[in-house]
């Protein structure tokens, strides 16, 4: 059996973002001295330069900020990734409809932190 079939367990959905009410058995976020991270359940890695990555993860799309940033380590068959550099934020974007069946109201969008509502 690979690694690929072991995560995902054949069950309908695996891969994707956990149903509202549901954790990502798979993802964690280990942050040291904001100086290095350490995440699993990471499903792709959209992009990345030394100032910010992008990756999909189990509970949706995770962006960190930071300068020198250097990805150390990544292991998509058993979805680990870990990076090194100074991060100076860390973000996750979700849909309109998982937010809103996840308690945080209808008015709330993805990436509708305090700064996107400012800069409208």
């Amino acid at each position: 059996m690979d690694m690929r079939e072991s995560r995902t367990d054949g069950r309908p959905g695996a891969g994707r973002a956990a149903p509202a009410g549901q954790t990502a058995a798979g993802h964690q976020l280990t942050l040291r001295a904001r100086e290095e991270a350490e995440i699993s359940g990471v499903l792709h890695v959209a992009s990345f330069d030394d100032h910010e990555i992008v990756l999909d993860t189990d509970l949706g799309t995770l962006t960190l900020h930071g300068h020198d940033l250097q990805i150390k380590q990544l292991d998509l068959a058993q979805g680990t990734f870990s990076v090194e550099g100074l991060i100076d934020s860390l973000s996750y974007a979700t849909t309109v409809a998982r937010g809103a069946q996840a308690g945080r109201g209808p008015g709330h969008q993805a990436g509708g932190g305090l700064l996107a509502r400012l800069f409208r």
